[in-house]
């Protein structure tokens, strides 16, 4: 059974910076893909960024595009997603997803991720 458990999420004024972390248990990362998504009230869930585990091919919607870095660390099996920059519409709770088929990647489309963590808010507010 795949669990995935979210941290760093908070307030943070414009411009600032927060790293979120997806620590996995019950499946390696190696052979995987951990992506990050995000959901603001009324919103669909967005896929935000994506890494694959054997080569570390990483994925970044347009919006977040030289903000955000995703990494991984697969001696702690943990992604992390470093967000530079926020801004307010950046506000959403966050949440990391993991499948195993790594092509899925790509697509940052919520549909193809199977286990997903609870969840941790972001709120970009001055």
């Amino acid at each position: 059974q795949v669990q995935l458990v979210e941290s760093g999420g908070g307030l943070v004024q414009p411009g600032g910076s927060l790293r979120l972390s997806c620590a996995a248990s019950g499946a390696s990362l190696d052979i995987s893909a951990v992506g990050w998504f995000r959901q603001a009230p009324g919103k669909e869930r967005e896929g935000v960024s994506c890494i694959t585990g054997s080569d570390g091919k990483t994925y970044y919607t347009d919006s977040v595009k030289g903000r955000f870095t995703i990494t991984g660390d697969s001696a702690e099996n943990t992604v992390y997603l470093q967000m530079n920059n926020l801004q307010p519409p950046d506000t959403a709770v966050y949440f990391c997803a993991y499948t195993v088929v790594e092509g899925m990647c790509a697509f940052l489309n919520p549909v193809d991720f199977g286990y997903w963590g609870q969840g941790t808010q972001v709120t970009v507010s001055s």
